[in-house]
């Protein structure tokens, strides 16, 4: 279940609870989920029940309640707990992280190359050809020679390391004896790297390069925090268990997202850097 498919689900939701006579309210036009900014806080999380209480004058706890029974039944949902005034913590089944994975690795591109302004020749022959390009997407106010160090204060730099750091991951296991095969993982930090990949059909099909490389920067830092908590590959005498596998295939499925995107920005992925 994708953070789009669960936004639908809890907008559908709160659509049959109004029409059940359990909530009174009008249905808003669309509901968000966002990651908790906490581990154990659930997948993910949605001021839904807030807002309805704002127009209803009825307590948040108690719009929650309704819509937690509900929600807690839907399929691809394993828990669902109220939280502080009203949020609603939702945690998915293991098996829709699989699926999400898997989904990934047999896809397709998702899209083509968008067409960019051409920079300047001078930008081109100051940053290169693909930091150039970058340039054009960044936020106003940003140095553009910040695009020509190997730090993580770069935005390209990050995004491109760590499709690096994928390819290399994947290398890495081959020597080892062993490749990515989607799977459970016992690991609370990768929910924001499977929020991202989740999320990356719906940015990707608003065709705004801007949006995109602000998406290709969450992916790539929620990505390195992943790693640097949660290794993939199996450490001294260890041998690679199904989780090395299953981290393997996330690995493989953000390089395969990052490169995707960055393709999209007319932007090379280099394997190495």
């Amino acid at each position: 279940m994708t953070p789009a498919d669960l936004s639908r689900t809890v907008l559908h939701t709160v659509r049959r609870a109004v029409e059940a006579d359990e909530l009174s309210a009008v249905v808003p036009d669309r509901v968000t989920v966002r990651v908790p900014p906490r581990p154990g806080c659930g997948d993910y999380a949605t001021n839904v029940a807030l807002r309805i209480a704002q127009q209803s004058g009825r307590p948040a706890p108690e719009i929650a309640e309704v819509l937690r029974r509900r929600l807690a039944a839907e399929p691809g949902i394993a828990r669902v707990d109220i939280a502080g005034p009203g949020f609603l913590n939702i945690t998915l089944e293991g098996a829709s992280h699989v699926r999400l994975v898997r989904e990934v690795l047999d896809g397709g591109a998702g899209g083509a190359p968008r067409v960019l302004p051409e920079p300047p020749p001078e930008l081109v022959r100051r940053l290169g050809a693909d930091a150039a390009r970058w340039s054009l997407l960044c936020p106003p106010g940003l140095d553009r020679d910040l695009l020509l160090v190997q730090r993580e204060s770069n935005p390209l730099f990050c995004v491109r390391y760590a499709h690096a750091r994928t390819r290399a991951l994947l290398r890495n296991a081959r020597d080892l004896g062993f490749g990515p095969e989607p799977g459970e993982m016992p690991d609370e930090s990768a929910a924001a790297v499977l929020a991202a990949l989740g999320d990356h059909p719906r940015v990707s099909a608003t065709r705004a390069p801007d949006r995109l490389a602000r998406h290709l920067e969450r992916l790539a830092d929620a990505f390195l925090r992943w790693q640097a908590a949660c290794p993939t590959l199996p450490r001294g005498d260890e041998k690679p268990l199904a989780v090395h596998r299953a981290r393997l295939a996330l690995a493989e499925a953000t390089g395969k997202v990052l490169a995707d995107g960055l393709h999209q920005l007319g932007i090379t992925a280099p394997a190495h850097l």
